[in-house]
């Protein structure tokens, strides 16, 4: 009987440490926000682990999406000089270099190692840093912006490192 507890205790204890060793969620989110105009914006993604590998190793020019995020458009919206239509797009940012970045939105979808058309692509007026801290899974939000971008509605990325911020009006 004594065995019999002591193996059972093990495997009880065995179990549940792998259970939260392997257990690291990521997580779905849906951000919604009224824009002005009453645009309704819907973002989707999902909370991955941010592996700036990937920014370093790309080349000017390609277009980063960690795991195709989505923004979604109830209108059109004027974000500056750029018309966004009314539809769903992939929120991403094109390397303009080692560190600068542009908020970028590719209309529809990219099938996993498909390069997206570029023609496409709506670049947003774009603030990049990386001095605002580290986030260790990928965050997606429209907040007010500040300092450039104070007074507007703007979509912010930030993964590891990298902060960016694009205008969404």
């Amino acid at each position: 009987m004594k065995k019999y507890l002591v193996t059972l205790t093990i495997s009880v204890l065995f179990l549940l440490g792998s259970s939260l060793v392997m257990a690291h969620p990521h997580f779905n989110k849906v951000v919604t926000v009224k824009l002005p105009g009453d645009v309704e914006a819907t973002i989707t993604y999902q909370t991955v682990p941010s592996n700036e590998d990937h920014a370093t190793k790309a080349v000017a020019g390609d277009f980063l999406t960690p795991r195709n995020p989505k923004l979604k458009l109830s209108k059109e919206l004027k974000a500056g000089g750029v018309t966004i239509p009314p539809g769903e797009y992939i929120i991403g940012a094109i390397k303009n270099g080692n560190n600068d970045f542009t908020m970028a939105l590719y209309p529809g979808s990219i099938a996993r190692g498909e390069k997206p058309d570029m023609a496409k692509m709506i670049k947003l007026e774009s603030v990049f840093s990386s001095s605002e801290g580290k986030a260790p899974h990928l965050l997606i939000d429209i907040s007010p912006g500040s300092g450039k971008m104070e007074g507007r509605a703007v979509l912010t990325l930030h993964f590891g490192s990298l902060f960016l911020a694009g205008a969404l009006s």
